[in-house]
């Protein structure tokens, strides 16, 4: 069995690497960050939407299952061999380092400041950190964090679920990176 810790996948590693939006110019601008997400079919799902959104890299942190996982492959068609991704088991050290390679760290929250994604122009490089399902992005991650987006909800429950919300998220941010 694979320990998590022993876990790095990068394109370089993989000749099936998609390079539609990553790697022409070798650096990565956009990334997304799934702490401590509990469903494996949550973390395939953003995979698959990570790869049609032409998202860089993922960062797996905390508990978040890691490929190879039966459900996660099966929810993601092959997308978690097409996108870079790395684990790390604390999430507060992966964005300690993305702040401080300059990348706009931003939430998908809601927060007394978050702000509509859709009146939101985002900077790039820009790492996007969703929330667990049940606890969303936590107050000791929110720190690390340039500025919170959300997603305006209309209906009764406020909010949706995080796949989904990740999925909306990544392809309004990719409608303002071309």
């Amino acid at each position: 069995m694979i320990k998590k810790k022993e876990i790095l996948r990068s394109a370089q590693d993989d000749s099936r690497a998609d390079s539609r939006f990553r790697g022409n110019d070798k650096t990565e601008k956009f990334i997304l960050v799934v702490p401590n997400i509990r469903s494996a079919h949550n973390v395939g799902a953003m995979f698959r939407t990570a790869d049609g959104a032409g998202v860089d890299k993922i960062y797996l942190c905390g508990y978040s299952p890691v490929p190879p996982h039966p459900q996660l492959d099966k929810v993601s068609l092959g997308a978690e061999k097409m996108v870079p991704w790395e684990y790390s088991r604390q999430t507060g050290k992966i964005l300690k380092k993305l702040k401080s390679l300059g990348y706009n760290i931003v939430a998908l929250e809601q927060t007394k400041n978050s702000v509509n994604i859709y009146e939101w122009e985002p900077k790039f490089p820009l790492a996007l950190i969703v929330g667990n399902e049940k606890t969303g992005v936590t107050k000791s991650m929110l720190k690390y964090c340039n500025q919170t987006v959300e997603l305006p909800m209309r209906g009764q429950k406020q909010s949706l679920n995080v796949s989904v919300a990740a999925g909306v998220a990544m392809y309004e941010i990719l409608r303002n990176k071309e």
